[in-house]
């Protein structure tokens, strides 16, 4: 099957990483499943990608009803999922471990762990039951996956936790011929991440600007895992700005 033939799912697709990915998917043949919150930026990366390639669908990751919803559009419009891009996060504002509100905890797992989970679960189901079965599913990990920044507990935690669902539906995708694999992602430019090339917080208590990479750069990456013929996987890719402050000690 080739791309043109395939079904792929990004959310968080509004904007930033999901955006650009959303758009490399559609530009090589995929037609492109977009999951958001927000309708709006939605409809404007749908036009960008074709409207006739591009499907928007407003999703709260978070919603069991939602992603049932989600899931339920692609089954009626399209029939089968080839890819999932588990791409929506959001982080907490930043504030000492000791003043984390539990809203603020939940909100960060809800969205990053549960929404994954959630919508996993749900492209899983559909790769096993469809004709050929199979499908992939990317987890977007983070570099948080490996080491915190300041102030980021829940963050780095449930990007942790990524690591080990990404691990599990690996495992358990085997027999359905579904793989599984993680991108971690560091400093990449989107509108989020711009604060970074102003300065943010380093472990010694700096404040220092950090090189950035294009999200573009990212969106290939996935698009080349996502374009492997199923008997072969990426497990964990990190791409990165190569003089980011990950390597080496701080």
């Amino acid at each position: 099957m080739n791309s043109n033939d395939k079904v792929a799912l990004v959310t968080g697709a509004g904007t930033g990483i999901g955006k650009e990915v959303a758009l490399a998917l559609a530009g090589a043949g995929y037609r492109v499943v977009l999951a958001g919150r927000r309708i709006e930026p939605l409809h404007e990366v749908a036009l960008q990608a074709g409207a006739d390639r591009a499907l928007p669908v407003a999703t709260d990751v978070s919603r069991p009803e939602s992603v049932d919803a989600l899931f339920a559009a692609i089954q009626d419009k399209f029939g089968r999922l080839d890819v999932l891009f588990n791409n929506a996060g959001v982080n907490s504002p930043r504030a000492s471990f000791e003043d984390l509100s539990f809203e603020q905890w939940q909100n960060v797992v809800n969205i990053n762990l549960t929404g994954s989970f959630l919508c996993a679960q749900g492209a899983f189901r559909l790769m096993k039951a469809q004709l050929p079965q199979g499908g992939r599913i990317i987890n977007n990990g983070s570099i948080s996956a490996h080491a915190p920044r300041p102030n980021s507990a829940p963050y780095t935690s449930t990007k942790h936790a990524i690591t080990g669902l990404t691990k599990a539906i690996s495992l358990d995708g085997r027999k359905y011929n579904i793989a599984c694999g993680q991108i971690d992602i560091g400093n990449a430019l989107t509108e989020l991440s711009a604060r970074m090339a102003t300065g943010v917080p380093q472990a010694n208590g700096d404040i220092a600007i950090e090189p950035m990479m294009d999200a573009k750069e990212v969106a290939d990456a996935v698009l080349h895992m996502a374009g492997l013929p199923l008997s072969t996987n990426i497990q964990f890719m990190t791409i990165m700005a190569t003089k980011m402050p990950f390597v080496g000690r701080g």
